[in-house]
């Protein structure tokens, strides 16, 4: 790419360096089990909390039901994503899907509902987190702002000391909250009672005492109510393809850790689901509580005990915190590197090639948003706090899967000679189940009563990101690799390798 400057499709390109890139660089370091392992541990904080809030929507069944439908449409968007991560393996995960696809306006409308996605997941992953530690240590849940603080300090200092490190801990630790929720499933079956306790809500809310109620107590309407918390239950597992440029052999691996992982999702989900709501504490007392897994354990080993191990259940979220973490700074990195955020933000650390500077941004504007939250009154409603994040991350997750399976299906039409070391089974169909269940959770997200404001939030949120790109950032774009193989590559059928390798070696990129 010669020239001083490239317009195409309403923005222009500057010129960059060799050196633009050289101070931008990541260390591949991943397989196929630490990927595997990365995309259970983004998600597995939904096992823990969040997701039980839909049984006061939908009940047991209604909860159950949305729980098989949206893992259906995970298998889909994973097995998509799958294809389009071997075929454009770099590191800007959907937007680089999209940007080849639909354009750079495509590219970024993706990009920016992931990087909304990315930076709530995990703030929400600590929300849930420091309301399980309030109660395990007996702390105020006035000081929950504190332990957000704090672990978001803590994260960023682990995650600046390099990638392996990082990477190690969260392998293990995500290990270790896979082994709590299976103890968990095994000391749960001595007091499995569905009657009972899965059925105890009444038809249209309240307590049965003695169970025996209706399997959806709120009717085909419970169950579209509770696909928002049935997605928090696999949400962010599509972050796997922004470790493609750490990826050892990602043509390869990604595909494969892709489908190992909602795979795994999908049977600790239900579970979890099982198992929770068929024990003494019964469905109607878990859809009001915070820390649901310390409230399991209680009614099966006593106070003390449950103590103990939730504190080990804080690990299951710890993982997820870690995991969105990562996603989020990849995210905002390959969005910067390529001019669609401020590129200073994508510079890497000279010593371990870690997105510093993109961690700390996407920190920040968690803590924020969390705080925003709090202080407009969730500090009053706990539940209602984490009901309306998990709303907010959903939605914006809807947004980006649309964008995503709307990017397979125009990719395959668009660039058929692309390679693909991996093909979807499913083909368009997959793609088009989640586009389905993507637009009818949106539109009732958008009509709940009780979280519609988290979807307008969102929506606002977006439209200010959109207006920031139309009026500046669209001028300021970068021949970023992923930039490169949608104006050049795509066209010709070049491999992405082909285009990093004249990345590197070119001495100016317009």
């Amino acid at each position: 790419m010669g020239a001083d400057k490239i317009s195409q499709g309403g923005v222009n390109y500057k010129a960059v360096d060799a050196s633009y890139f050289e101070r931008r660089q990541l260390r591949r370091h991943a397989g196929v089990f630490t990927l595997w392992m990365m995309g259970v541990g983004a998600v597995i904080a939904g096992d823990y909390s969040g997701w039980n809030i839909g049984l006061a929507d939908g009940g047991f069944g209604g909860l159950l039901i949305s729980l098989l439908v949206v893992g259906f449409m995970y298998v889909c968007l994973c097995a998509s994503i799958g294809e389009m991560s071997a075929a454009l393996p770099h590191t800007g995960g959907a937007y680089s899907f999209a940007r080849t696809a639909l354009g750079p306006w495509g590219g970024y409308t993706t990009g920016l509902a992931e990087n909304i996605e990315f930076v709530l997941a995990p703030g929400g992953n600590m929300f849930f987190m420091s309301a399980y530690l309030a109660s395990i240590t007996g702390t105020s849940m006035d000081w929950l702002p504190v332990w957000w603080i704090g672990g978001y300090a803590v994260m960023l200092l682990l995650s600046t000391r390099g990638i392996e490190l990082t990477m190690r801990v969260l392998v293990w630790v995500t290990v270790a909250a896979i082994l709590v929720l299976i103890f968990f499933f095994v000391i749960s079956i001595p007091q499995v009672d569905v009657a009972k306790n899965a059925l105890n809500i009444a038809e249209g809310g309240g307590l049965l005492p003695e169970g025996n109620g209706p399997w959806l107590p709120f009717g085909m309407t419970g169950i579209l109510a509770t696909l928002p918390f049935a997605v928090y239950m696999f949400l962010a597992v599509e972050q796997l393809p922004l470790a493609s440029e750490e990826a050892k052999n990602p043509t390869r691996d990604m595909p494969r850790a892709l489908l190992l992982s909602v795979v795994a999702l999908f049977f600790l989900a239900v579970g979890m689901l099982f198992f929770s709501a068929s024990i003494s504490t019964g469905a109607h007392a878990l859809s009001s509580a915070s820390d649901l897994l310390l409230d399991n354990f209680k009614a099966l080993l006593g106070e003390g005990w449950a103590k103990v191990l939730a504190l080990t259940a804080v690990l299951g979220l710890g993982a997820s915190f870690f995991a969105g973490s990562f996603a989020c700074g990849r995210n905002i990195y390959s969005l910067s590197r390529a001019g669609y955020f401020p590129t200073t933000v994508s510079v890497t650390n000279p010593k371990t090639q870690t997105p510093d500077r993109a961690l700390v941004t996407g920190s920040g504007l968690a803590l924020i948003a969390l705080l925003v939250i709090w202080f407009l009154g969730g500090k009053n409603d706990i539940a209602f706090m984490g009901g309306f994040l998990v709303s907010m991350i959903g939605f914006a997750g809807m947004i980006s899967y649309l964008l995503q399976s709307i990017s397979f299906i125009r990719l395959r039409q668009r660039y058929p000679s692309i390679k693909r070391p991996f093909v979807s089974p499913l083909g368009n169909f997959g793609a088009y189940v989640t586009i389905v269940v993507c637009l009818v959770t949106l539109g009732y997200l958008f009509v709940n009563p009780l979280y519609q404001w988290a979807a307008i939030t969102v929506m606002v949120w977006y439209l200010v990101g959109l207006a920031y790109f139309a009026f500046y950032r669209r001028h300021r774009l970068v021949l970023s690799p992923e930039e490169e193989f949608a104006v050049t590559g795509g066209e010709h059928g070049q491999s992405i390798e082909a285009v990093e390798s004249d990345l590197a070696t070119q001495p100016n990129h317009a």
